[in-house]
């Protein structure tokens, strides 16, 4: 397996050692999309957030912890958007199909979770912070709960 090229180039590592090393490498956000919603919260003056906290069950990109309201910044590809629809990488493509779909399940059973915990949820999909159409959703959703 070794000798198995990819884009031209030999992995140095086997099939099994390259999985390894991939399932230790944590994710780190979307830092894209989060810094778009960050700076339009800064921006507009909303506060009372925190980024990431770790407390709060399917740990959140943003909460409000006044309002215990949980912000999901999600990226369409990875939560598979029905509205995008990306395509799916051909390479691998039942990993992919498998994966999205066992996303979407989490980020019902959070929301389950959060329900049943008192906790309020809002989550806003990567195309919709091309317009600005989802802060007023939000503004709207933060004064139902105060």
């Amino acid at each position: 397996m070794n000798n198995k090229r990819r884009y031209g180039k030999k992995d140095s590592l086997s099939t099994k050692e390259r999985s390894e090393h991939m399932a230790r490498i944590r994710s780190t956000g979307n830092r894209s999309t989060e810094l778009k919603f960050e700076r339009a919260l800064v921006k507009e003056q909303i506060k009372g957030w925190v980024k990431q906290p770790k407390r709060i069950p399917g740990n959140p990109d943003f909460y409000f912890q006044r309002i215990r309201l949980a912000i999901f910044v999600n990226g369409c590809f990875w939560h598979g958007c029905s509205r995008c629809a990306r395509n799916t990488p051909r390479h691998r493509r039942y990993f992919w199909i498998k994966k999205i779909i066992k996303n979407k399940q989490r980020d019902r059973n959070v929301s389950r979770l959060l329900l049943r915990n008192g906790y309020h949820y809002h989550h806003i999909w990567e195309h919709q912070l091309k317009q600005m159409s989802w802060l007023t959703r939000l503004r709207n959703h933060i004064k139902r709960l105060q």
